[in-house]
């Protein structure tokens, strides 16, 4: 393996070894005049000769013994393939236990490689790694030795011959299970920088080999940046060129001399045109920047690095935060603290597409009428129905409040007389798309009454086939986390035989499961409309471990609805029947299917579940993830995404941002909870990115397709 191309750090001579000895020169002339010295010219001429012996025997000490001893430190960056091991999230983070438990294993197995060289044994002091990334996993590492001077060329052959060692260790060595396998183990001299900013000076950083050639592969670089005490450092880059993706190639800048992952300021990758140009301000008087890089090379970069005096701290191309923070100017009144005190969205202009707070703040549109008030002064829940003193029926007419509940259907759609309940159960009502129809065909007021544990109808047929939506031990639900195993029951991986896992479903009984129809569109030679290509796994927690108390089964059938418009999106919605059924378990469960007429109101808290990827662009969870998400007004949302919500797609989002369903999690479940148990309120469907401002998740109504999965499956 080659080594790779890259600065060598050679530290400068030491100006004690290599002194010139000058010694005095003769005086011909005065050999010629005085032919037999005297007594006190021999006495001198013996003086100067023992000098010289003991200042040469001294030298000759000096350069066979204590230089000898003289020893150098010498750094190698590196990385290694490791391959039997699969990348998860957690290794993107070396702050948590699966980052620092990979970690020692890499450094223990370096040690038992360096081991097997009697020249790196000698000097090998230890490693750190530095980063992991995909491919299977790739190690990122630190390795330090303490050379004698001298030898330090050969110890710079031997470690570009490290992988030829690793080669021989593995053709005749058994691995043990508990150890790691590894390839394409790379060494070069460690890239590591510093600089340090002067006032009226402006000093640069740019990736080796840049601009005349592309920066080296599979490597880590650090650039330890300082400025001087009550300044703090500015990095501005002028040409920024990596891979596209942050998974191969990136660049990591900390608001602090080490890689303390709770301090990234930004990571970056893929191009950034001169003319917007990336500018970041630590917060003390030190920086890092720090690249990986994979096994292809691009241009690279070249920043500038200055200080700025603390007290005149400037925001260049950005807006400059009470809190001395800076942000872009495309944050500011948008809605969204990214100031942390608010500083941002205050004495803001509202444009047209903002709802204008009374308190001056501007708040998202699709905010408005969903329930919450986001504004502070509730602004945002004004103006969202009907006049003080009255209701809003679902077919938009106003009723006076005296109204409701007279038993007499003043709405017209009988929406002024739901809710009505009695002390024997709901009120029988005239039946209408808005009340719930018991099965003698009476209808009832009470909103939602399906398996609340009360018997409303008078046949107690809404609480029949309740052994639904009951979930694991765990009840915590936080947005973007590891969900408990056990705690969404229902949820389903769907894998494609040969590619694993492609999309979610949800259990709703023993044999069948609900997906999107999107999921199984055929895909070139993949014929997902094929009950054969599909796997099925049930109670899977995480995806390489299928063990008990995993199910495993196949497909008999897959239904798409038959409208499904691949276009729009419309009625994204299909059916599976498994080839047997699964039994129930404590961590196999189906979910609850809605009535027809059962609400999930703008405002309420719903549930996302899958293990799709993390962020746009990014790779698939491992673990089953969990986000909690608020459903958002209809009328809103179809503006907010130009008109392209149907009668049967809903939207739902957060307030904070960052957290959606994304590629992975289609076909998915998004669960509200009603009374004790968990309803299947929609199946993720489409969205514009993920996580992304003001572009909330659409989700497949589930309510609208009532009719159809009862026709199909007898659910």
């Amino acid at each position: 393996m080659d080594p790779l191309n890259g600065t060598r750090y050679t530290p400068a001579p030491d100006k004690d070894w290599d002194i010139d000895v000058h010694l005095p020169a003769s005086d011909t002339k005065r050999l010629e005049k005085k032919k037999h010295p005297g007594k006190t010219g021999a006495v001198i001429g013996v003086v100067i000769l023992a000098a010289l012996v003991a200042l040469m025997a001294g030298i000759l000490v000096w350069h066979f013994h204590f230089r000898k001893d003289q020893r150098v430190k010498r750094m190698y960056s590196g990385s290694m393939r490791i391959t039997n091991q699969a990348f998860i999230n957690a290794y993107e983070n070396s702050s948590t236990p699966e980052f620092k438990a990979l970690a020692k294993q890499v450094i223990s197995q370096l040690k038992v490689v360096y081991s097997k060289s009697p020249k790196l044994s000698k000097y090998y002091r230890g490693s750190t790694v530095q980063a992991f990334s995909e491919g299977s996993v790739i190690a990122y590492y630190l390795s330090e030795f303490n050379v004698p001077v001298g030898q330090e060329r050969a110890v710079d052959n031997e470690m570009t011959s490290v992988d030829t060692l690793v080669n021989k260790m593995r053709n005749s060595m058994r691995t043990s299970i508990n150890e790691l396998t590894f390839e394409n183990v790379v060494t070069s001299d460690n890239l590591q920088f510093e600089e340090h900013a002067k006032v009226d000076y402006i000093g640069r950083i740019q990736s080796p080999g840049f601009p005349d050639s592309p920066y080296p592969p599979n490597t880590f670089i650090q650039w330890q940046l300082r400025a001087d005490p009550g300044y703090v450092v500015k990095l501005e880059f002028e040409t920024f060129e990596l891979e596209e993706s942050c998974e191969n190639d990136f660049i990591k800048i900390y608001d602090s001399l080490v890689p303390i992952e709770g301090l990234v300021m930004e990571e970056l990758c893929g191009k950034y045109l001169p003319n917007k140009r990336l500018s970041f301000l630590s917060s003390g008087n030190v920086m890092l920047v720090t690249m990986a890089t994979h096994d292809q090379s691009f241009p690279g970069f070249i920043a500038k690095v200055s200080q700025v005096f603390t007290g005149n701290r400037a925001c260049p191309d950005k807006f400059q935060c009470r809190n001395n923070n800076c942000i872009k100017l495309a944050l500011r009144c948008d809605g969204w603290n990214d100031c942390g005190d608010m500083s941002d969205e205050v004495e803001c202009k509202c444009n047209s597409s903002d709802i204008r707070c009374r308190n001056g703040f501007c708040k998202p549109k699709f905010w408005k009428c969903d329930g919450v008030n986001d504004c502070g002064d509730n602004t945002d829940e004004m103006d969202c129905g009907c006049a003080s003193g009255q209701i809003t029926c679902k077919n938009g007419n106003c009723v006076s409040e005296k109204l409701k509940c007279d038993g007499k259907d003043d709405c017209g759609d009988g929406t002024d007389e739901q809710d009505c309940t009695k002390a024997t159960g709901g009120l029988t009502v005239g039946c209408t798309d808005f009340t719930y129809k018991c099965k003698d065909n009476k209808c009832i007021s009470k909103v939602n009454p399906e398996c609340d544990g009360t018997p409303d109808c008078g046949d107690g047929s809404d609480e029949e086939n309740c052994d639904c939506g009951t979930r694991g031990r765990s009840q915590r639900i936080v947005g973007g986390q590891n969900a408990d195993q056990g705690e969404f029951p229902w949820q389903i991986s769907l894998h494609v035989k040969s590619h694993g896992h492609v999309c979610g479903a949800s259990l709703i009984s023993p044999k069948w499961l609900v997906t999107a129809a999107h999921c199984v569109q055929d895909e070139g030679s993949l014929k997902l409309s094929q009950p054969g290509s599909w796997e099925v796994y049930l109670g899977l927690h995480e995806q390489r471990k299928t063990q008990d108390p995993v199910q495993k089964r196949n497909l008999k059938q897959v239904i798409p609805h038959p409208n499904y418009n691949k276009f729009t999106f419309d009625n994204d919605i299909a059916l599976m029947e498994l080839d047997s059924p699964v039994t129930y378990s404590d961590y196999i469960k189906p979910i609850c299917l809605p009535a027809p007429q059962h609400e999930f109101p703008p405002g309420q808290s719903v549930w996302i579940t899958g293990w799709g990827a993390t962020r746009e662009g990014g790779s698939a969870a491992v673990v089953l993830q969990k986000a909690s998400v608020r459903i958002i007004n209809q009328a809103v949302c179809n503006e907010l995404m130009g008109g392209q919500i149907t009668s049967r797609m809903f939207c739902a989002g957060v307030l904070t941002g960052g957290v959606d369903a994304c590629q992975g999690d289609s076909g998915g479940p998004l669960s509200s909870l009603s009374g004790s148990r968990m309803f299947l309120a929609g199946v993720v469907s489409w969205g514009d990115g993920c996580a992304r401002r003001n572009k909330p998740g659409i989700y497949t109504t589930v309510t609208k397709y009532r009719g159809w999965i009862k026709e199909k499956t007898g659910v």
